[in-house]
C-alpha cells in the first residue's frame, strides 16, 4: 500500500479496496484506517481504547487468530505487517472514529470512507437486483428442462421397444 501524504484527497476506489467482508459485516482494518488518517495504528487504537463506550461489538471487534491469518493472505502488500491484535471497524465504527479523531484530515477521510461504503452498498444492491432477474428465467427454463427430459425418456422407451425381437403372430407349422 502506498503511504498517503497529509494533504492527499483519497479516491473512493482506493478506500473500497480496503473494505472487507468479515462475519457478515463490511469492515475496515485498524492499520488501513490509521494509514488513511495519517496516524500510527497504535495511536488510533489508543484513542479507541480511551473511548471504549463509543465502540460496541457491532461497531468494532478484534479479529481471531484464524481471521488474522486469512486476512494476511488476502492483503498482499509487503508493507502491511499484521500485529497480534487487529481491530475491525464496521461502517458505524468508522463513523464513530470521526468523533474520536478530530483532525481536519480525519474529517475529510471519514467523508471519503462514508462515500465508499455508500458506493459499495449501491453496487451490491444492483447485483442483488440482477441476480433476482436471472433467477426468474432460470426457474422457467428448469421447467422446460423437466419437460424435455420427459420427451427424451419417452423416445428412449420407444427406441428400446423397437429393438426388442417381435413375436410372430399366427399359427406356426413345424
Amino acid at each position: 500500500m502506498k503511504k498517503l501524504k497529509m494533504n492527499d484527497l483519497i479516491p473512493v476506489e482506493i478506500i473500497e479496496k480496503r473494505i472487507y467482508l468479515i462475519r457478515g459485516y463490511k469492515i475496515m482494518l485498524d492499520f488501513d484506517l490509521a494509514d488513511l488518517y495519517g496516524v500510527e495504528t497504535k495511536v488510533l487504537n489508543q484513542a479507541v481504547k480511551r473511548n471504549q463506550k463509543r465502540f460496541p461489538a457491532d461497531f468494532m471487534f478484534s479479529l481471531s487468530k484464524q481471521e488474522i491469518l486469512r486476512m494476511s493472505q488476502i492483503v498482499t502488500s509487503s508493507q502491511v505487517k499484521f500485529h497480534s491484535n487487529v481491530n475491525a471497524f464496521t461502517e458505524n465504527g468508522v463513523a464513530m472514529l470521526s468523533s474520536v479523531l478530530r483532525s481536519e484530515r480525519a474529517i475529510s477521510v471519514n467523508i471519503q470512507i462514508m462515500r465508499a461504503f455508500t458506493s459499495l452498498r449501491l453496487i451490491l444492491s444492483r447485483h442483488k437486483n440482477l441476480s433476482e432477474k436471472i433467477k426468474k428465467p432460470e426457474q422457467k427454463y428448469k421447467k422446460h428442462d423437466v419437460a424435455i427430459e420427459i420427451v427424451f425418456e419417452t423416445l428412449r422407451k420407444m427406441i428400446a421397444d423397437e429393438e426388442k425381437p417381435k413375436k410372430e403372430i399366427g399359427f406356426k407349422i413345424d
